[in-house]
């Protein structure tokens, strides 16, 4: 099924995923991971994004943000762009894109979904190898949401702040939660949704979203439209 055209939703989160070009990394030093977290907020502060969580990989990055209107996200992702490609191929003698096509976004059913997704972007660099927890991996939100660290890129979500009535509560909540990996069905999930544009939420989620935003938001099922028999 083809994917659908990019879905922004105002004050809805969204998961969002950038590759980087095939054999080439996004980041090689520690202080290409900090350049581009400083750019990140500042894009986030000026187009009124929320950061709820993010991930840094080598060959992409994930985040999950809430836009405040239907343009700041692209415009936001389009500026970092252009500040940090012209970094990165100056410090390392190349030309041209790091990025594998444009950005990838789902939009994300809150109250289902969003500290799942949180912990799915997370849990990103234990999968991929790069550290056997989360806490081990200082290029991500968890150390926030953990209270490992405070972290100014992030703003956390009200659905965040209800775990618990403290810092405390929220932090060793959080981290009780995020112990361990996703199941196969859960990982596969969130992935399908965001690498094909598609909603993540339930099917009355999708419905009413699909409502409210008076446009396709679903893929059309195969085949011919039904056709009412002639009397």
């Amino acid at each position: 099924m083809a994917r659908l055209p990019r879905l922004i939703v105002p004050f809805q989160p969204h998961h969002v995923i950038q590759k980087a070009l095939s054999g080439v990394p996004l980041f090689q030093e520690d202080a290409d991971y900090t350049a581009f977290l400083d750019w990140l907020r500042t894009a986030a502060r000026n187009w009124k994004i929320s950061i709820h969580a993010y991930a840094l990989l080598p060959d992409c990055l994930h985040m999950l943000v809430s836009p405040a209107d239907e343009e700041g996200l692209g415009q936001a992702m389009q500026w970092i762009g252009r500040n940090y490609v012209p970094y990165y191929n100056r410090k390392y003698g190349r030309s041209g894109t790091l990025w594998q096509g444009r950005f990838k976004t789902s939009v994300v059913d809150a109250e289902s979904y969003l500290l799942l997704n949180s912990r799915y972007i997370e849990y990103l660099p234990v999968r991929a190898g790069l550290a056997f927890e989360p806490a081990g991996y200082k290029w991500s939100s968890y150390g926030q949401h953990a209270g490992l660290n405070p972290d100014p890129v992030v703003t956390d979500h009200p659905l965040y702040w209800a775990l618990g009535n403290t810092p405390y509560q929220r932090e060793n909540t959080y981290a009780e939660m995020a112990s361990s990996d996703l199941s196969k069905d859960q990982i596969l999930t969130v992935e399908k949704s965001v690498l094909k544009g598609w909603p993540l939420g339930s099917d009355k989620f999708k419905t009413d979203l699909q409502n409210r935003m008076q446009r396709q938001v679903l893929p059309a099922k195969r085949g011919r439209p039904f056709k009412k028999a002639l009397d």
